[in-house]
């Protein structure tokens, strides 16, 4: 019989221990999100884990009542020595060891089927596990979600790539995630690559062809040299046969928006929706024109990927730019 109340015991201690790490293990914030997205299990164990102090306390009660009371009772049958050797065997191995490796690999699952359970052993021990949950709430307060870097985020990505996430879903979370740490002379069409037009200019045939050939949406408006941008010329304004002989300044819009280089393209991007245009001049720190940036741009930074389309002559502009910066480079530094 006394064997009996030993299993008994050495059993409600791995239930206890088991509990202990894989309860403690779900933090209640995680268990919202997973109830938000209608996970029963979550439900059922959020239930139990609100509280976290309450039942991390009445666990770890009932685990040393019952491993005391176990000892007691081997001791009664055996020497002092031997009870304790028994006692801390059985405890390590099978109180231990095994329940806290079962639990943390299957915490939701045995968590939400033993829920029902865990509700009775907090009404039985309320008396003794409620005034020491009373205290570590006071003392330590209410339990914080686990806040994750940019960088630990990223790690998670690489975790669960190509197991939930499929290869551009991890991409675009990718580039979402690290967009804002890049500025806008990154990914900025260099002033060697923007195709302008002289305000002065007058929009005849030839004109309107040439402009309609580049490929080119909108086109910057400049007095004398692109360091004076006073406005936009826009492709579509083109097809209306009503601009046929007027000049360039008298078409183009006058609403021009101005970004610095150092700008972060989060910010870029939030510039573009509050102000509803499709274009900014790239200015530097003195007022010079070096670029231009679309919001297309900042659209290929997030999902990854190059947006070209039938009009475009170049995948990457930029790298266009530099290939052919660089042999002036070169002579230059001779």
């Amino acid at each position: 019989m006394i064997y009996v109340v030993v299993l008994v015991l050495l059993a409600m201690s791995a239930l206890f221990s088991g509990l202990t790490l894989g309860l403690m293990s779900l933090g209640p914030h995680e268990l919202k999100r997973k109830i938000a997205l209608g996970d029963v299990r979550a439900k059922r164990i959020f239930a139990v884990r609100k509280r976290g102090n309450l039942l991390l306390v009445t666990l770890l009660v009932g685990n040393v009542a019952a491993i005391s009371t176990m000892s007691l009772f081997l001791e009664s049958v055996s020497g002092g020595l031997l009870a304790g050797v028994l006692t801390t065997f059985l405890i390590t191995i099978f109180g231990e060891i095994l329940p806290q490796a079962v639990f943390s690999r299957y915490a939701m699952m045995l968590g939400s089927r033993t829920a029902w359970l865990v509700h009775i052993i907090l009404f039985i021990f309320y008396p003794v596990a409620a005034p020491l949950a009373w205290v570590l709430d006071k003392v330590l307060g209410e339990e914080l979600p686990t806040m994750y870097s940019r960088k630990e985020l990223m790690g998670i990505l690489e975790e669960h790539g190509g197991s939930t996430l499929k290869k551009d879903e991890e991409r675009i979370a990718r580039g979402a995630l690290t967009f804002g740490d890049k500025t806008i002379q990154e990914i900025m069409t260099p002033r060697s690559m923007v195709t302008g037009i002289e305000q002065d200019r007058v929009l005849d045939a030839g004109t309107i062809e040439d402009l309609r050939i580049s490929g080119y949406s909108r086109f910057p408006v400049y007095d004398e040299s692109f360091d004076q941008v006073t406005g936009m010329l826009y492709s579509q304004q083109l097809i209306d046969p009503s601009i046929r002989g007027k000049t360039v300044m008298k078409v183009a819009s006058k609403n021009v928006f101005f970004v610095n280089e150092d700008a972060r393209l989060d910010h870029a991007l939030n510039a573009f929706i509050k102000t509803k245009n499709h274009l900014f001049m790239v200015v530097n720190q003195f007022s010079e024109f070096v670029g231009v940036i679309a919001i297309e741009d900042v659209i290929e930074e997030i999902l990854g990927v190059e947006i070209v389309d039938e009009f475009d002559k170049y995948a990457n502009v930029r790298a266009v730019a530099e290939k052919i910066a660089a042999p002036t480079a070169r002579k230059n530094a001779l």
